[in-house]
């Protein structure tokens, strides 16, 4: 029989940075059917089967755990050297091109971003990737080979409910991987939302109420701050949401010969090698990555510059830098035109329209209805109204709106707000009703009709506008 010292309560561990600034890891070996403690002190790496630290017992969970049996959740075997950064980043880049075909921008990001995950818990803010592409787009593919090599990588998709997903991101506190993240039914939608809502940022867990055993309340925080990847077929309605993830559109290339259809036996071995060689990078590098001020870009949104940087600082080579900073670009390019493309892009356009030529103290909201209807009315499946035009000036854009002799107007006192939200949505002064727009570095694209909003079709059905 096993005697422990002053019997200790076991604490089941998967993660712990210690009180003497050695870190502890969960490792998992299926063959031995067997779980153990990689305790990393000083550059060295012993695999314990317990750890005694501060009066407390620290235990691997157990081997049993049905996560671990059904690489539900993968780990690390143990520790395994590797020459050095960059080298770990040549071997993630073969891994990934040997078995999945990505844009060379995205395929850089993502061999960064693999890096990021073993060591995001330096940072405060964190970027999400998305693969996006109807079924048969290779989503899925990619998915799986990017998140069987990051930190602790869950996988979940869309038929999973919600209680369970909670449960392991706060118990493992690793990477998301979430397949057909394209939801039908609002309650468990709106459970995963704050996920992903909560999820970039720290210190915001999720608030949950359980019942005891003795049918009290217990109201639990639930922590769900780490790297996700999702797969899906759209976007998310919402655009604070979308300006969280970097997107790689799937299916749009043709898909190399040399990519194997079916994934072989190997493809688990080398993931697992990789994992080990990631465990040593976190060991080795957790304590020393560190934002990096000056990689703020300030042609880039606040929101971008949060989510990009802490991705850059990890980055050693100027060459891959640049390259993310390209498809950031690109990004903020795409969500300014599809912000400037909604029913609240389009008013913008004309409220500045309107406010730049107006010499007097308000514009009526009539004459914002008219020319409205004037130029995008055609969008529309009913004729536009005061009515509507008013609810997306004070709930949409959150504007102040006045009745002046019995008509409601909206003074001129707020073109300043009305500026500052021209810059959120990518308005220029220029803009006109067949479609153009100029960009912030005095260029001219076109603006694509991205056409009505879901929620101003449902206003529609509604019966809103």
């Amino acid at each position: 029989m096993e005697i422990r010292p002053n019997q200790q309560k076991d604490i089941p561990t998967v993660s712990r940075i210690l009180s003497d600034g050695s870190l502890v890891e969960l490792v998992y070996r299926p063959q031995e059917k067997q779980t153990l403690l990689a305790h990393y002190e000083r550059g060295n790496f012993e695999l314990k089967p317990w750890i005694e630290v501060d009066g407390e017992r620290l235990v691997p969970i157990s081997p049993g755990n049905n996560l671990l049996k059904h690489r539900a959740v993968l780990l690390p075997e143990h520790p395994e050297p590797y020459l050095s950064t960059k080298s770990l980043l040549e071997d993630i880049e073969v891994y990934l091109d040997r078995y999945v075909d990505l844009s060379p921008a995205f395929f850089r990001i993502a061999s960064s971003y693999i890096l990021l995950t073993w060591v995001y818990d330096a940072f405060n803010e964190l970027p999400y990737l998305r693969l996006r592409g109807d079924y048969g787009s290779g989503k899925t593919r990619a998915l799986l080979i990017i998140g069987s090599v990051c930190y602790k990588p869950f996988f979940a998709s869309g038929a999973s409910t919600v209680s369970p997903i909670f449960h392991t991101l706060d118990t493992f506190q690793g990477t998301l991987i979430f397949d057909e993240a394209d939801f039908r039914f609002s309650d468990e939608k709106a459970e995963i939302i704050k996920i992903f809502n909560n999820g970039n940022v720290r210190g915001f867990p999720v608030l949950r109420t359980a019942i005891t055993l003795k049918r009290e309340f217990d109201p639990r925080a639930f922590l769900v701050y780490g790297p996700k990847i999702v797969a899906m077929r759209r976007s998310f309605d919402d655009q604070a949401l979308e300006s969280r993830f970097i997107t790689e559109e799937m299916g749009q290339r043709t898909l190399r010969s040399d990519i194997p259809i079916n994934l072989p036996g190997i493809q688990k071995e080398e993931a697992t090698t990789l994992r080990n060689k990631l465990l040593m990078y976190r060991f080795r590098n957790l304590f020393h990555v560190h934002i990096n001020k000056e990689l703020v870009d300030p042609s880039l949104s606040p929101r971008l510059n949060q989510i990009l940087v802490p991705l850059l600082s990890i980055v050693e080579d100027d060459k891959i830098r640049a390259e993310i900073r390209a498809a950031a670009q690109e990004l903020e390019t795409e969500l300014r035109a599809e912000k400037s493309s909604t029913s609240e892009g389009e008013l913008l356009a004309i409220l500045a329209e309107l406010m730049e030529d107006s010499t007097h103290t308000s514009i009526s909201i009539g004459e914002i209805t008219n020319l409205f209807t004037s130029r995008y009315g055609h969008d529309y499946d009913r004729p536009i109204t005061n009515r509507y035009i008013g609810r997306l000036l004070r709930t949409r854009l959150r504007l102040r709106t006045q009745k002046s002799h019995g008509i409601y107007v909206l003074p001129l006192s707020e073109k300043l707000k009305v500026e500052a939200l021209c810059t959120r949505y990518g308005i220029s002064k220029g803009s006109s009703d067949e479609g153009e727009h100029v960009s912030s570095d005095g260029q001219v694209d076109f603006r694509v009709d991205m056409g009505t909003s879901e929620q101003d079709t449902k206003d529609v059905n509604d019966g809103e506008i």
